[in-house]
């Protein structure tokens, strides 16, 4: 079976629908499926419901899909730095779903897991637990959480193997993994590809029975969400020269 794809466009060819459930990894803007997220935006799949962590920024990650109104659910934790998502929120344009981040990660992986729900400490007593099954536990009250499976996961690897073997890098790691196994089809972008028995075993984390498809982007851009710098510390004068620095 070959799971390597020319293309972002041609990986996700037949997979695309209006209202489908989708997954994109990546943490701001670091590890995310750009070329994926460019090709469903050419595809003008709409009414998407879309998982993620973050929304992305205007102009670049979700935020591409918000600016062509392609979304109409966000199931999220962090949204804050999207003026587009922000407008359209507020206009009764866009739903959005809140989890709080450790939340949102566990249900992914409940997800990948079978596990078609699981019991928090976490959001009980707010609006998050609005609506939802809140039980004891040894005196403890807990609120109940769905599992989360898409109909497809798109995510970004450092490096794969043409059988779908996966290494991130980083803070890549941090939402590619669990959604590699939530989603019913599950797509990767890869920096490197490689041939398989090129990757060391013990540094594989999301094995090849997860992923079936694969394209390589090697020349991935890598975004920085907010640039931040450290000021310049003045140097003291150079001693018997009378110069100031």
């Amino acid at each position: 079976m070959n799971k390597v794809y020319a293309d972002a466009r041609s990986a996700l060819a037949g997979l695309l629908k209006d209202g489908m459930i989708i997954m994109a990894g990546g943490f701001g803007l670091c590890g995310i499926p750009e070329q994926l997220i460019l090709a469903i935006r050419d595809a003008g799949v709409k009414n998407l419901t879309v998982v993620s962590n973050n929304a992305g920024v205007d102009g670049k990650g979700l935020g591409i899909l918000l600016d062509s109104r392609q979304v109409k659910k966000m199931i999220s934790s962090y949204v804050g730095e999207n003026k587009t998502f922000v407008n359209q929120f507020l206009a009764g344009e866009l739903e959005i779903e809140f989890n709080p981040q450790g939340t949102l990660a566990e249900r992914i992986r409940a997800g990948g897991a079978g596990i078609p729900a699981f019991f928090t400490k976490t959001g009980f007593g707010t609006q998050i637990a609005e609506g939802k099954d809140v039980r004891e536990f040894d005196g403890v009250r807990y609120v109940m959480e769905r599992g989360i499976v898409a109909d497809l996961s798109i995510i970004h690897a450092y490096m794969g193997d043409s059988e779908g073997n996966l290494v991130y890098r980083k803070t890549a790691r941090n939402f590619n993994p669990p959604m590699a196994t939530a989603g019913k089809v599950t797509v990767a972008e890869v920096e490197h590809l490689v041939k398989p028995g090129d990757i060391n075993p013990d540094h594989i984390i999301t094995p090849g029975i997860y992923v079936q498809r694969i394209v390589h982007v090697s020349n991935a851009i890598k975004h920085i969400e907010q640039r931040t710098v450290r000021k310049r510390e003045k140097s003291p004068a150079a001693i018997g020269t009378g110069v100031q620095a």
